[in-house]
């Protein structure tokens, strides 16, 4: 089983003026995907996301969780459009085999396009 946990601080700066937003699970309910993301996988397999409890969050309590198994697991945060910015991921991989591994994917249309 795959097991990946990871808690997401994202700035964005334009040219014109600049806007900043960091983005955690601190506030959010336990046991569910985040309101606003997609969770869903490309490939086979079922990926499972919820946010958890996790002494070891970079802000406590809370970060974004997939437990499930699939081939390539992935939760997209929907209202997102980044241009002239930076984007700043903490993983921690826990578990697995074949890939622990995480990443930000750019130019999402749905799970299998970006």
């Amino acid at each position: 089983m795959e097991v990946l946990i990871f808690a997401v601080a994202a700035i964005t700066t334009t040219t014109a003026m600049t806007a900043a937003e960091t983005v955690n699970f601190d506030d959010m309910k336990s046991g569910a995907a985040p309101p606003g993301w997609t969770a869903t996988q490309t490939g086979s397999g079922t990926a499972k996301w919820a946010i958890e409890k996790d002494e070891s969050a970079p802000s406590k309590p809370n970060v974004l969780k997939q437990s499930g198994q699939a081939t390539f697991p992935v939760c997209i945060k929907s209202d997102t459009n980044l241009k002239e910015g930076f984007v700043e991921v903490k993983f921690k991989p826990v578990a697995g085999k074949e890939d622990q591994a995480g990443g930000v994917i750019w130019r999402v249309q749905d799970a299998n396009n970006y």
